[in-house]
């Protein structure tokens, strides 16, 4: 009978879908599923815990369990060659005919534990981002109140800067209401067919102003028109705004911006037809270690050169998860000295 209640053990350990270690009253590893295996290694069976499981919290959590047959609960991180994972681990006691021990079940909570730091990370840069603009206006009023109150020249130069910090902060939180509101419709895939080549030409055409006080000019190369492509107008309007503005000011001033529409029969990435825009500055370029995170919010190569012409860091996160909403891929590439690309490919209509 013990043994027939042994098996039973076992196999209900191995029907469970998390990592699960049955620990005997000798204090030895009794048994294993295949998610445990995988986590620790083959071979732990008959070994004693301590040897298979070194983290101090862990083997306190089990011997408490072992010991006074009350429920324990540990946190457990493990290194691996790729990536550090975490564990909430809870050791309960279990008996059965003839036999006694605890069982250590792990629940992965990397994913968990990443999202809440993103988050973390998220409201300290918006409170950062925020902060510095309230300050300089609390203290651009503190002197308009006091020393430079009767002051013409230096109350117009406070004021014309404390416009530019306002309008600073506006821009910023219209880019996290905009960043919000994409996110929220990301799993939903855009029904409308439009004309992306006809889009392009009014994005350039909104932005001629300043195109013109740059000095910049733009041409629309490639495919003449019209090329349609499932999508949502006012996003993907916003997506080249984006874009074609960031070619604007970070080009530089006399320098052309050429923006390459292309049809692809066959796109790797999408396993299917696409059609594949391209917006080329000639700019000093990027260094490429910077590359794979000018996705990130906040994210900036050049945080004083950026504020100086109003970035927010929010533009090519909104950019990324507008195109990802489309189904499409969002690439970057650049040279130091030769200027950059961005890539926006989208499935073809």
């Amino acid at each position: 009978m013990a043994e027939l209640d042994s098996a039973l053990t076992l196999s209900l350990l191995q029907a469970v879908p998390i990592p699960m270690v049955l620990i005997g009253k000798d204090e030895r590893i009794a048994g294993v599923n295949a998610a445990a295996t995988a986590l620790f290694g083959e071979g732990i069976t008959g070994r004693h815990y301590i040897i298979a499981m070194r983290q101090p919290p862990l083997l306190d959590a089990i011997e408490g369990t072992l010991r006074h047959r009350q429920p324990g609960m540990a946190r457990l991180v493990l290194t691996g060659p790729m990536r550090e994972q975490s564990f909430r681990v809870t050791v309960s006691p279990v008996g059965g005919i003839g036999q006694e021990g605890v069982v250590a079940a792990f629940e992965d909570t990397t994913e968990l534990e990443q999202a809440g730091q993103i988050r973390r990370d998220f409201v300290a840069n918006v409170s950062h981002e925020l902060r510095t603009p309230l300050t300089a206006l609390l203290g651009f009023i503190e002197t308009l109140k006091g020393a430079a109150r009767e002051d013409e020249v230096a109350r117009d130069r406070f004021l014309t800067i404390m416009s530019r910090e306002a309008e600073r902060m506006n821009r910023l939180v219209q880019d996290l209401l905009s960043l919000s509101k994409v996110e929220a419709m990301e799993r939903v895939r855009p029904t409308d067919r439009i004309d992306i080549v006809g889009l392009l030409g009014l994005a350039v055409m909104a932005l001629r102003r300043m195109t013109d006080e740059a000095r910049v000019t733009i041409e629309i190369t490639g495919e003449p028109g019209p090329v349609i492509v499932p999508a949502d107008s006012d996003q993907m309007t916003q997506v080249f705004h984006n874009l074609i503005e960031n070619a604007v000011k970070y080009g530089g001033p006399d320098k052309a911006v050429t923006i390459r529409v292309t049809r692809e029969e066959r796109d790797v990435s999408l396993r299917g037809p696409a059609v594949r825009i391209d917006v080329i500055d000639r700019g000093e370029g990027i260094d490429p270690i910077h590359l794979p995170r000018l996705t990130e919010r906040f994210y900036r190569v050049d945080s004083h050169r950026s504020r100086e012409k109003g970035g927010t860091g929010l533009g090519l996160a909104i950019v990324k998860h507008i195109v990802n909403r489309h189904r499409g891929r969002f690439r970057v590439e650049s040279e130091l000295g030769k200027g950059s690309i961005f890539t926006v490919i989208l499935p073809a209509g």
